[in-house]
């Protein structure tokens, strides 16, 4: 069984036209988890022969994929609500979790070195702060020589559960800016430029001076950009990697939501970086080819499992053990999945 997945640092999957075979396992969805499931179908297809064709279209668009039943499973950062999956005829179920952060392109300015807080970050992309040396921004950045240069905001043009997940943060933390902009995987943005994709927000913020955008943390440590700290929920200042985002889920709850469907924004532990989120997939309970959707479920399986240290590497967080369960219980809503939960435990 011959499947294709690709990623280029700093890119998004092609979003051309499928071209797999009959047999091909077909993902569509968020940019946000790309760069590891391109890992994984790496190591997956030389373990087994079988391989993953994803394509990093955004969160908004792999939901509609799915719906429409054009692919084997979608993909979004936002998780669907219970009623809408009950609707749809979904399963839903948490892969992988990572970390939203923000960067920057000014000049002297190193990653990790500007710290930022809700507060600003919101003001900013709502157009009430608009240069670098302002008096919000220089409180938090004593001793850091910050220029007289305009701020360009970059965010996703297309419907993003990375923006749901930046949006919410910034509507929990900083309640103004629900009113001023919004919160979702599109908001009416009053002041500067988009980019599709993780992958188009990284090239436009590394071309801009100047420019502040948000992505996953892998888009830039892959780039080497220049993120941000940021002052958490417990005022404590943070940087982004797999321990601050493991805190962040440390606590969680995810039982409470159908389809594990929780927030992990803004939780209170001291170490938790600010902005995380689960990435979560979406599968049809009745598909059309049971078997297509048992080689889709036999790949996560893998994931969760044996691609854990890949997960690592790239500076996402592995599901956490406890969670495993949960999630293995939601495939058995899928026809055809059969005992494949309760397989090779």
């Amino acid at each position: 069984m011959k499947v294709t997945c690709k990623i280029l640092a700093g890119a998004a999957f092609a979003a051309a036209p499928f071209a797999a075979s009959a047999l091909d396992i077909t993902g569509a969805g968020a940019t946000f988890p790309a760069p590891i499931y391109a890992k994984w179908a790496e190591a997956y297809k030389a373990k087994t022969g079988t391989a993953l064709n994803y394509q990093a279209i955004g969160s908004g668009g792999g939901i509609k994929q799915i719906k429409a039943k054009t692919v084997d499973f979608g993909a979004s950062d936002d998780p669907v609500p219970g009623d809408e999956l009950q609707k749809d005829g979904l399963v839903q179920f948490p892969a992988v979790i990572g970390g939203v952060v923000p960067v920057v392109n000014i000049d002297g300015v190193a990653p990790g070195k500007m710290v930022l807080d809700a507060a600003v970050v919101s003001a900013i992309y709502s157009g009430k702060v608009k240069k670098w040396n302002d008096p919000a921004i220089a409180r938090l950045n004593a001793g850091l020589k910050l220029p007289d240069q305009a701020i360009t905001p970059v965010y996703r043009s297309d419907s993003s559960g990375t923006t749901a997940v930046f949006t919410g943060y910034l509507a929990e933390a900083a309640p103004q800016f629900k009113t001023d902009v919004g919160a979702g995987k599109t908001v009416n943005w009053p002041v500067g430029i988009g980019g599709k994709g993780n992958a188009g927000v990284a090239a436009n913020v590394m071309k801009l001076g100047g420019s502040i955008g948000y992505v996953e943390y892998a888009y830039a440590k892959q780039n080497k950009m220049a993120h941000t700290a940021v002052v958490n929920a417990a005022g404590k200042t943070v940087q982004p990697d797999d321990k601050s985002f493991a805190a962040a889920a440390a606590g969680a709850d995810w039982s409470k939501a159908p389809g594990l469907g929780i927030s992990l924004n803004n939780q209170p532990a001291e170490s938790a970086w600010p902005i995380t989120s689960a990435s979560f997939i979406l599968m049809q309970k009745n598909p059309a080819q049971p078997e297509r959707s048992m080689e889709v479920l036999k790949f996560f399986k893998w994931a969760l499992a044996e691609g854990r240290q890949l997960a690592l590497e790239l500076d996402y967080v592995p599901m956490p053990d406890a969670t495993i369960p949960l999630i293995e219980t939601t495939w058995k809503e899928i026809k055809g999945a059969g005992n494949l939960a309760s397989a090779a435990r």
